[in-house]
């Protein structure tokens, strides 16, 4: 699962920052979807920088909930017991 959050998270932050770099210089025409949608005519910009937003997001939750949980370690939890 968390593989598949970090494969759609970089999706994500790529598809939006190649909308940026479309939208603030011209290039990679072909490789932003942002622009083949016409109900988002004049919000490509916001709209791709959303999209990267919310891709990194992703991105970090997903690493994130790979890692163990953080607190102390407690050596010989047994003995740490009142008698």
């Amino acid at each position: 699962m968390r593989k598949a959050c970090e494969l759609v998270g970089g999706f994500l932050l790529f598809q939006g920052l190649i909308g940026i770099v479309h939208e603030l210089i011209g290039w990679f025409r072909l490789m932003a979807m942002i622009r083949l949608l016409p109900f988002l005519d004049g919000y490509e910009l916001y709209t791709s920088i959303g999209l990267a937003v919310v891709g990194f997001l992703v991105v970090a939750v997903a690493e994130e909930s790979g890692k163990s949980p953080s607190g102390p370690l407690i050596p010989d939890a047994d003995r740490a017991r009142p008698e």
